[in-house]
């Protein structure tokens, strides 16, 4: 049996009845579950709680959305405005999150949460309708099977099952570790692509403190019980910034591993990161000062921010400290009404006057300006 295969049967029996096993401790927020109804609360396989991310007005997609109980509680936080897709390739799991669909409309005060089967390694397939053609044109040599690869190829470019920029925030709960690792790349190159350009990741996940030896990755069953495929707690990160992610950070670590096996330790984390904001970076006037407590830090585009000092930034920047995880170590300097704009050509490091941007608001992330 393939990865694929372990994956869907381990989870196909969770979706049945409750695999104890699969479930690594989480504090949910109580209020949110109260909605739900019970079997999807108990068939749910996860180690952290992505939807504390959501915000209102949001469209989130979940990858390896399961029975449905976080996008259920994610549709309680987006309010009529948002919308919330999962996507599983499971079928067993998918009919348990459908079918409490209608009940959960009702309860929600609209229909604002819809499910897909597809692999989250390739979000433009829609299986469900992959598979209705394949009903009507089955492939049975050669050429039909070249149809089904054009019929596949049709679906991804003219009706792409998640479009391009479509998501404000991708979250997902211990899933990431169950795809192959020759699929990872391309995992969360599919992530960059639906995401809106400054939207948002927050991925709950399994991580070890050392590189899984080979004969544990062949283990099928430590692979689907969310062990053998977990990321290297450094190579989780790298693989984010590696596609282009900023404000990359571990959000949650737990303290105490989940399970140690063959001596390498394995926990929860929650990882979060941002697609870089759109446009050619613009000199507005504004300014950042990183308050410390360290002499200085650096983002990944080589800005160094040293500790008390007026920052030039470009707007993008700008918009990125402001909304990333690091926004509560700045003050965030706007520009005069009557500030330059035009595209920036200041070197990094470069600073600002006070008197450049003396009339201009000074806020926190938090919108505060000051103690009095």
């Amino acid at each position: 049996m393939t990865v694929v295969d372990n994956v869907r049967e381990r989870y196909s029996q969770g979706a049945q009845a409750v695999q104890a096993e699969l479930c690594c401790p989480v504090d949910y927020d109580r209020e949110l579950l109260r909605m739900l109804p019970a079997e999807i609360v108990e068939r749910d396989y996860g180690c952290g709680d992505p939807s504390r991310y959501v915000r209102e007005g949001d469209h989130v997609l979940d990858l390896g959305s399961g029975g449905g109980k976080i996008c259920y509680m994610a549709a309680q936080l987006v309010g009529e405005q948002g919308r919330v897709t999962g996507v599983d390739m499971n079928e067993d799991m998918l009919e348990l999150a459908r079918s409490h669909q209608a009940t959960m409309a009702e309860r929600l005060g609209g229909d604002r949460v819809r499910f897909c089967r597809g692999y989250i390694q390739d979000l433009a397939l829609d299986l469900d309708a992959l598979a209705g053609w394949l009903a009507e044109h089955p492939a049975n040599d050669l050429e039909t099977l070249r149809a089904l690869e054009a019929r596949r190829a049709q679906l991804r470019s003219e009706a792409p099952m998640i479009a391009d920029n479509s998501q404000d925030l991708v979250i997902s709960n211990c899933v990431l570790n169950l795809v192959e690792t020759g699929h990872r790349e391309q995992l969360i190159s599919e992530i960059y692509r639906v995401l809106r350009p400054g939207g948002r990741v927050a991925i709950s996940d399994i991580v070890a403190d050392a590189e899984v030896p080979a004969e544990l990755q062949a283990d099928p069953e430590l692979w689907s019980g969310c062990i053998s495929g977990a990321f290297h707690e450094h190579a989780f990160l790298e693989a984010f910034r590696a596609a282009g992610f900023v404000s990359i950070a571990y959000d949650k670590w737990q303290e105490e591993p989940w399970r140690v096996v063959g001596g390498i330790e394995f926990r929860s984390v929650t990882l979060t990161a941002m697609r870089p904001v759109a446009g050619c970076p613009r000199d507005r006037g504004q300014a950042v000062i990183y308050l410390g407590p360290f002499a200085e830090v650096q983002d990944e585009a080589g800005h160094v921010f040293p500790r008390g000092r007026r920052m030039a930034v470009s707007d993008k920047t700008f918009g990125t400290l402001k909304s990333g995880p690091s926004q509560q170590d700045f003050l965030f300097v706007d520009a005069p009404t009557d500030a330059i704009n035009e595209p920036w050509r200041l070197a990094a490091g470069t600073e600002r006057s006070a008197a450049e941007t003396r009339n201009g608001a000074m806020t926190t992330a938090g919108g505060g300006s000051g103690c009095c």
